[in-house]
Parts: structure tokens; C-alpha cells; sequence
């Protein structure tokens, strides 16, 4: 991920320059989207429209198109954001049953795993940081929870992705600063690879507690409370259980940046209801649990009781481009963890409600009137801002109100189908590896001949207005 930080440098993008052409574009829509909490039919149908708005910004699957992949312009996605939107979309199957997406899905889970089965493809690694590769692996765990369509066999399957990813990871253990914890960066010649944030650190901890659950071995158990444990001695989750964004190696970790996100919160959560379901139901692992929803309340607005709002960006309007997709992985994280805790249920229920209401409302946007904003707390009215974030936030607050008859996480004890490998990804990835070779022309050419040809959406969202 690259957004500004106060500790390292990092490229900083504002909301998109369009919003005013797109306020003006939404002011003759006087309705969001209908959403009725009570029908599980209306909530399906919220979920079908916001998911077809946010699909019309990828042409991954379109011929000369590169699957897996968001489009750089007008506005830069990077690419830990596309693997994060592709795991809203398997939500989308679970939580409707619509199987729409999963061709596009799988083709793009695939497509992008690299030559080594490990999410470390070469397009992509001479940028790729630990946290940008897990958004991906934690996608594959998630098609292995939920049963999602398996790929043929001659492909990398989604238990053994998510293996990959955790084991090349766990090779990048670091001990030699801060006491141990994963950088940010995978590569020393990237900015930000003094930094050990608790993004990359959490996804670790949420891959490790999830493997443990699913396969029953120890191993990984024993990462999760290793890892849950630096975090807590470092600093970036105090006693209070808020969870901060990081600390420099160059000073030994002892000062923190203590910004809190959304999905720093989010991941954490998910990892300790694995924990807590893993351990059946330690009273140690309930406490730090409670503790971490307690400690989302930040993260809903005061005065908007219960509705969800970007603490740390949208009050002074400046989310960039990766912030404004945080939201939707604290929601998504939020309704699992009802799944693996269910005394969280109540507590949880109650917040993605009254968003999911709050959400819908604004999505009054684009040329269709369903373009989704930032922000929730503004009583309905569309903020004129638009994007992937945007929908992918409004997409999955609202598809998690349908996780009360949702079923739970599966393991290989409890019906999950999908193949492991405990060895995939241990060649590693050494921090001082040669710089990849960057994409080609004919590698673009390549991924158009064999990607399947058609045109699923017609981009028209209000960004294409501007031009």
C-alpha cells in the first residue's frame, strides 16, 4: 500500500479531482439505493447494483487487459487494492449465492499468483510490499472458508496460495531490529522498508490465526501468538487495544506513528476470533477480542450513532485513494468475526446496520444514479466523490447485514474442500533479491490472447464524463 505517513515517505493522492462535475452529475437523483434490512431479497439486490458500479471501473478481463489488474488513470490503483477487491466479490457469492463474478474471480486469483504460486508476481514485486501480497493471500483463505469453486487441478489451489503466502512471509521474520516483526517492504531498495507498520504485521498474524483454524496445525498457532505478542510489546496496540499505524527500525521502534485506520483494527479482530474459535473459547483470547471491539468505536461516528467513518481522514477531506477503501475491510472483518465469536454478534449487528442504512442512502451518484461516496455520515447526501473504494465499502457494509444465515468458516474438518501444500512458498523471497523485470508490451498482448473476450460493464460511472 502507499499513502503518506509521518515516519517514511510515501506518495500522497487527494479524492479524485471529478467530484464536483459528479456533484452536479447526482444532484437531479434525489434517492440512494433502496435497501430494506428486513428482506434479505432487497439487501441482495442493494449488494447486485453497488457491486455492478464497482465492477464497471475493471477491464481486466477485457482483450489486451492484464486480469487481476485496476486501471492506473485516471486515478492510480495499486494492486494490493485489486486482490482486496476481488475478496469483496467472493463475499458477494457467499453472502447471495450470485455467481456473476466467479469466472472473473478465479481468473484473476490466477492470474496473478506468480511464477512461484506465492502472489509475487513479476509485474508486480519490484513494488510489492508484505502487507500488498497478503491482501492477496487472505483472499485465497477466504475462497478456501467458503467453499468458493475450486480451480482445475492442474492450477495452484486457494488453501495452498494462502500457505505460500504465510510461509514466505514467515521467511521474512525480522530480528534484527524492534525485536523481531515483518517490514513494510519486501525489497530494500523501496521506501518504507524501515518500516514494520501494523498492517503487515496484522495481516501475518490474521493469515496465521485463519491457517490455524482451518488445518488444525500448531505451527501456525504459535505465529499468531508470537507475532499478536511483538505487536503488544512494541507499542503499536496498546493496553487500551487501539492499534496504530507503526515505527521506524532506523530508531529501534521506539517511536510509534499513532494514527489509527480502520483496517488495522479490522485485521487484528478477525485474527483473535480465529484465535478464540481455535482455542475453544480461551478466556484469554475472548478478553483481547473484547478488547479490540471495543475499541473500534472510533471508528463510528459520534454524533451519527453506530454509522462508520474514517477517523483518521474524513473529517479534514483527505483520504487518498487506498483510505478510501478501509471501511469496507472493517466492516467484512467485522461480520466474520460474529461467525467464529458469536457473542460479538449483537455488538456487531448493530453497527453494520445502521452503516449499511447510511451507505445505501448517498449511492445516488454517476450517470445511473449508483455511484457510492465517501462518506456515510451526511444525512444521505452524496458527497460527489467516486471509485473503487468508495463502492467496494458501500458493497460490502451492506452485503454483511446477510451473515446472520450466513454459515460459518469451514476447515478440513468441517467440510472445506480446498488443497493445501505446507511447503508452498518456503523458497522465500530474500529482502535483497534482484529487481524484477517490469512488465512488457507483449506481456500486456499476452494476457489479452489468453483472457477470455467480452465486455461484461459499460464504464459509466461519472469519472468517464469528464473526459
Amino acid at each position: 500500500m502507499r499513502f503518506l505517513h509521518s515516519l517514511s515517505p510515501r506518495g500522497f493522492s487527494q479524492l479524485w479531482t471529478g467530484a464536483a462535475i459528479c456533484s452536479l452529475v447526482s444532484s437531479t437523483v434525489a434517492q440512494g439505493i433502496p435497501l430494506d434490512l428486513e428482506s434479505p431479497d432487497s439487501i441482495k439486490a442493494a449488494a447486485k447494483t453497488v457491486a455492478h458500479e464497482m465492477m464497471s471501473y475493471y477491464n481486466g478481463n477485457e482483450t489486451g487487459g492484464i486480469p487481476g489488474l485496476l486501471p492506473e488513470a485516471p486515478v492510480r490503483y495499486f494492486w494490493w487494492e485489486a486482490g482486496a477487491m476481488f475478496g469483496s466479490l467472493l463475499d458477494y457469492y457467499y453472502y447471495t449465492g450470485n455467481s456473476e463474478y466467479n469466472e472473473v474471480t478465479t481468473q484473476a486469483l490466477l492470474f496473478q499468483t506468480g511464477p512461484n504460486n506465492d502472489y509475487m508476481p513479476p509485474n508486480q514485486t519490484k513494488n510489492e510490499g508484505n502487507d500488498d501480497q497478503a491482501f492477496w493471500g487472505m483472499a485465497a483463505m477466504t475462497a478456501a472458508e467458503q467453499n468458493f469453486p475450486n480451480p482445475p487441478a492442474d492450477k495452484p489451489q486457494w488453501l495452498a496460495l494462502a500457505q505460500a503466502v504465510f510461509n514466505s512471509q514467515a521467511l521474512r521474520w525480522d530480528d534484527t531490529t524492534c525485536g523481531g516483526g515483518l517490514r513494510w517492504q519486501i525489497f530494500s531498495f523501496n521506501n518504507g522498508y524501515d518500516y514494520k507498520n501494523s498492517i503487515s504485521n496484522g495481516c501475518f498474524f490474521n493469515l496465521a490465526a485463519r491457517l490455524a483454524t482451518y488445518t488444525g496445525n500448531k505451527t501456525y498457532s504459535d505465529w499468531a501468538e508470537k507475532s499478536w505478542q511483538w505487536v503488544n510489546a512494541i507499542g503499536l496496540m496498546d493496553p487500551e487495544y487501539r492499534v496504530f499505524d507503526g515505527s521506524d527500525d532506523t530508531i529501534n521502534c521506539t517511536r510509534l506513528n499513532h494514527i489509527q485506520w480502520s483496517y488495522n483494527a479490522g485485521v487484528f479482530l478477525l485474527g483473535a476470533a480465529s484465535m478464540y474459535n481455535n482455542t475453544n473459547g480461551s478466556p484469554i483470547w475472548r478478553d483481547r477480542l473484547q478488547g479490540l471491539l471495543d475499541a473500534t468505536e472510533v471508528f463510528f461516528h459520534p454524533e451519527v450513532r453506530d454509522v462508520m467513518f474514517e477517523v483518521a481522514c474524513e473529517p479534514n477531506g483527505k483520504c487518498n485513494t487506498d483510505q478510501l477503501s478501509f471501511k469496507a475491510y472493517l466492516a467484512r472483518w467485522m461480520a466474520a468475526t460474529t461467525k467464529l465469536a458469536p457473542f460479538t454478534y449483537d455488538f456487531v449487528q448493530k453497527k453494520l446496520r445502521a452503516s449499511a442504512a447510511a451507505a445505501a442512502a448517498q449511492c445516488s451518484g454517476g450517470t445511473r444514479g449508483t455511484s457510492c461516496g465517501t462518506l456515510w455520515t451526511n444525512n444521505g447526501v452524496y458527497d460527489g466523490t467516486y471509485g473503487v473504494g468508495q463502492q467496494m465499502s458501500a458493497l460490502e457494509v451492506i452485503q454483511s447485514n446477510l451473515i446472520k444465515d450466513a454459515k460459518g468458516p469451514l476447515s478440513i474438518v468441517t467440510g472445506g474442500t480446498s488443497k493445501g501444500d505446507p511447503s508452498a512458498g518456503t523458497g522465500g523471497t530474500s529482502p535483497m533479491g534482484p529487481l524484477p523485470t517490469p512488465v512488457t508490451t507483449r506481456d500486456r498482448v499476452g494476457a489479452g490472447i489468453i483472457t477470455t473476450i467480452f465486455i461484461v460493464f459499460v464504464l459509466g460511472s461519472c469519472v468517464w464524463m469528464m473526459f
